[in-house]
């Protein structure tokens, strides 16, 4: 008979039991991210998520690989997007859902929500897999338990939950970042060719898909400098890391030098000194903005002091210091280092700090260990349950203030209280007026306001907005041409801007003209703001505009 205890057997069951937490991890930071995934449809409250699928779309109608858009430059998450249209047009077609693709493009643009979901969902997949990856690193790191303590405190993350359910590049730039550290972590241990190659190509995909991602590129180089000193051998795989790179960038996206022109272009209009909302006050501020506000929020006050005490223990392992260390301490630099300051800059960082908070319940642990001569029992997951139980509370806030937006809100009052028949002014894709038979205009810089149903209806391209934008920073009101303004004659105007431009007055003082010129002897019938657990989205003001 075989003994119950044998080393083998209990390796056995420890693997099982590893795997069986991994999977209950998995599935719940699925849960968690597919929960509340529609949030805000038919109607779309991020700026961002139609622009990126207007692109999509106008490849595959164009035939084209050219996404004619480099800011991100995110031309994996187009070209990502592209095959998830393909294969819900395709299945509609099949299905005879759709009659044709000019069919299934007209029914997308009428209800988003047919191409929303499913390409929200691929993004979901992208966080999932960045919990997984997560493990994978932290296990590589310090043992299984380290692994799926940071893949837990990762999964229930709200920031890395709000951005796993949007069409932006951010999650999906976190993939390649964490492979690229993974191959890092090869070529540190082992340092084979293949491990340079590897690193080149995961370096290469994050900057195709965004372009502070070529800062994770220090983690392999800092590796292969590691294993060179002091007799080892360079040039080759120097060499090995750059080809690979660079053959996989012009593969992947060969418009980058093809229509080298147009990246100039869109890198310099990214470059701005001012947003709305968004403004920096220098590096110091800007680090004070990010710890004390999306971090704190997300981790909590003992989260947010395990991943400190974390970083500062990680000094202590050559991995983390290699490997891990260099392209992490340039990404956190160069974020603050930045004019303006946004929360989804914080998104590829996140896998890390879950890591060394992670790291920090794992030091205490051998701390105990060494003091009472065992292995404290239930210690790691107890302490574990005390920094996910805040976490899990600001996930399930999120979730709430998703689900019941001001600007939804705002639709809501117009269908109660605005005369039938009357014409609506709004700054964001309030496609749900649309739908419910409300006449609706858009502010679209050059070209003043146009008929939003109209626009839709006539499938409106990137290229054409981009055209009258007009290189302007925001499409809403503020930066529609003054002598425009008399295209925005509306009965009631929906302002989801106008706070944001009245927090700095100075900064934005022609745009609060625009705001006060279209307002005037108008009165406000509604204002909606952000609860904190409640209630999200901007503070939106609902005028009744004079009519002249």
């Amino acid at each position: 008979m075989t003994d119950p205890n044998h080393p083998a057997r209990n390796a056995r069951r420890s693997g099982w039991g590893e795997r069986a937490l991994l999977l209950l991890i998995l599935l719940g930071a699925a849960a968690i991210r597919i929960r509340g995934v529609g949030f805000g449809l038919p109607a779309l409250n991020d700026p961002d998520e139609p622009l990126f699928v207007m692109i999509a779309i106008d490849m595959l109608r164009g035939g084209s690989l050219n996404p004619g858009w480099f800011g991100h430059p995110a031309t994996l998450t187009f070209y990502a997007l592209a095959l998830v249209m393909l294969a819900v047009g395709g299945i509609g077609i099949a299905s005879g859902r759709f009659a044709g693709v000019d069919a299934f493009v007209a029914a997308v643009y009428a209800d988003p929500a047919i191409l929303f979901v499913p390409a929200r969902l691929f993004f979901v997949a992208c966080g999932v897999l960045c919990v997984f990856l997560t493990w994978r690193l932290g296990r590589r790191l310090g043992g299984p338990r380290f692994g799926l303590l940071a893949a837990a405190l990762l999964a229930a993350n709200s920031i890395h939950v709000e951005y796993s359910q949007l069409i932006r590049t951010d999650v999906q730039a976190s993939v390649f970042i964490l492979l690229a550290t993974l191959a890092a972590l090869d070529i540190l241990e082992r340092g084979r060719l293949r491990d340079h190659a590897a690193a080149g190509a995961f370096v290469a995909l994050g900057i195709a898909t965004k372009w502070p991602a070529a800062l994770i590129a220090l983690n392999p180089l800092a590796a292969v400098l590691w294993r060179a000193a002091p007799r080892g051998p360079l040039l080759r795989p120097l060499a090995t890391f750059g080809a690979s790179a660079a053959a996989t960038l012009l593969i992947v996206s060969p418009y980058l030098l093809l229509d080298h022109a147009t990246v100039a272009q869109n890198l310099a209009g990214e470059a701005r000194p001012l947003h709305p909302g968004a403004t920096g006050g220098g590096f110091l501020a800007n680090l004070d903005w990010y710890v004390r506000g999306p971090l704190l929020e997300a981790f909590g006050w003992l989260g947010l002091a395990a991943a400190a005490a974390g970083a500062v223990l990680a000094l202590r392992s050559r991995h983390a210091v290699v490997a891990i260390l260099p392209g992490v301490a340039a990404l956190g630099i160069v974020i603050c280092a930045q004019a303006l300051v946004w929360e989804r800059w914080l998104v590829p960082l996140l896998p890390f700090l879950a890591l060394a908070a992670a790291g920090t319940i794992g030091t205490l642990a051998n701390m105990l260990r060494r003091r009472l001569g065992r292995r404290p029992t239930g210690f790691e997951p107890v302490a574990a349950l005390v920094l996910l139980v805040p976490m899990l509370a600001a996930a399930q806030a999120g979730y709430i203030e998703r689900a019941n937006d001001t600007r939804q809100a705002a639709s809501a009052w117009i269908e109660a209280n605005a005369p039938r028949g009357s014409t609506i002014l709004v700054e964001h894709a309030a496609i749900d007026l649309i739908q419910r038979g409300w006449g609706v205009r858009f502010p679209l810089g050059s070209a003043g306001c146009i008929d939003a149903r109209d626009a839709l209806a006539g499938k409106i391209s990137y290229g054409e907005v981009e055209k009258k934008r007009t290189g302007r920073a925001v499409v809403d009101l503020g930066h529609v041409a003054p002598e425009r303004l008399a295209s925005c004659r509306a009965d009631f105007a929906i302002l989801t801007h106008y706070d944001v431009y009245r927090a700095d007055p100075q900064a934005f003082a022609d745009q609060l003209r625009i705001y006060r010129m279209l307002a005037a002897g108008g009165r406000i019938r509604a204002t909606f703001r952000p609860v904190p657990g409640e209630r999200g989205g901007p503070v939106i003001r609902i005028v009744e505009l004079r009519r002249s």
